[in-house]
């Protein structure tokens, strides 16, 4: 198999006239020039070049060889400027995953934006509370909440967050405030199933360590946005991430319970594929994701935190 090197070597002989001009272009001397021309003759079992004292002329087998060496080394240089401009410019096709609550609120009006600044950029957003593989998928960025298990992806955590119980006044009014986690047994929770996951568990971190809570699951939703919708048509208590609810907490719509007994652990990251050189779409897409949640990060936890659960 020819190198590509000597594929270069011929096409600049042959453009130079010169197989030691050639040579001198790409940084080997006349002799080491020559032993490669006779290699990739010998290698390809055909004579490329009649060689005078003065002139090189291409054989006609020479001939076809070297229009097709042109032709590829064209589409190396350009696959070469075509990664080097990834590593520079926001351009090409950048697949973006969130779960659906987050993602509609926070992260896919950042993608839009984002888009709209880079013309060059094709933006595809999917939004699943499944467990997306990444890999599989073809998904460059993915926002994650919570605990992280997949060792082949790289994380960045762009923001705190806690889950929050939470339920319409409606809800509230009929049937009673919980006044401890104990009575959440009393009332209808809206528990979410991810698919091919296990429900949500109730998880908080007391005095005495992470305590989780077995809820009267009657309402399951596979989604993380029909639990808000059910919570606030005044169904049941949904645990909601503060990120996704904090709105509907400052118009009333929802109220904080328990706000003095956090959830645990459940961080927002955003994840990638383990790579040594990300795009230049990626790693400004990351940061960007990573200014908006930082900028945000304050007020939102403060509903959950500030904003002290109100009991009767």
């Amino acid at each position: 198999m020819a190198e590509i090197e000597d594929m270069r070597l011929l096409v600049r002989a042959i453009a130079t006239g010169s197989l030691s001009a050639a040579g001198r272009e790409l940084g080997v001397s006349p002799a080491v020039a020559s032993k490669r021309l006779t290699r990739l003759e010998k290698d390809l079992g055909a004579r490329l070049v009649q060689r005078s004292s003065r002139h090189l002329h291409l054989t006609e087998e020479g001939a076809i060889y070297h229009e097709r060496c042109i032709a590829i080394l064209a589409e190396i240089d350009e696959a070469e400027r075509a990664v080097v401009a990834s590593r520079t410019q926001i351009a090409g096709t950048l697949h973006v995953s969130a779960p659906v609550d987050l993602g509609r609120q926070w992260v896919a009006p950042a993608a839009a934006a984002f888009a709209a600044q880079h013309a060059q950029l094709q933006l595809r957003v999917s939004l699943s509370d499944g467990l997306v593989d990444l890999l599989e998928a073809g998904v460059d960025v993915a926002v994650r909440i919570g605990t992280l298990d997949d060792s082949r992806l790289v994380s960045r955590r762009v923001a705190r967050n806690c889950r929050v119980v939470c339920a319409a006044p409606a809800y509230l009014e009929d049937h009673g405030w919980p006044r401890a986690l104990a009575d959440l047994k009393k009332h209808t929770c809206i528990v979410l199933q991810r698919p091919r996951m296990r429900p949500l568990p109730w998880t908080f971190r007391t005095k005495a360590g992470a305590r989780t809570l077995r809820t009267d699951a009657r309402l399951i939703a596979g989604s993380g946005d029909l639990v808000r919708d059910w919570a606030l048509a005044g169904h049941g208590l949904a645990f909601k991430s503060i990120w996704d609810v904090a709105a509907d907490i400052a118009a009333n719509r929802l109220v904080p319970l328990f706000a003095d007994q956090p959830s645990t652990e459940a961080d927002i990251h955003v994840v990638y594929p383990a790579r040594h050189f990300l795009p230049a779409r990626m790693r400004a897409f990351i940061d960007c994701l990573g200014k908006q949640f930082s900028a945000n990060e304050k007020r939102i936890l403060a509903y959950g935190n500030v904003l002290r659960a109100r009991r009767r």
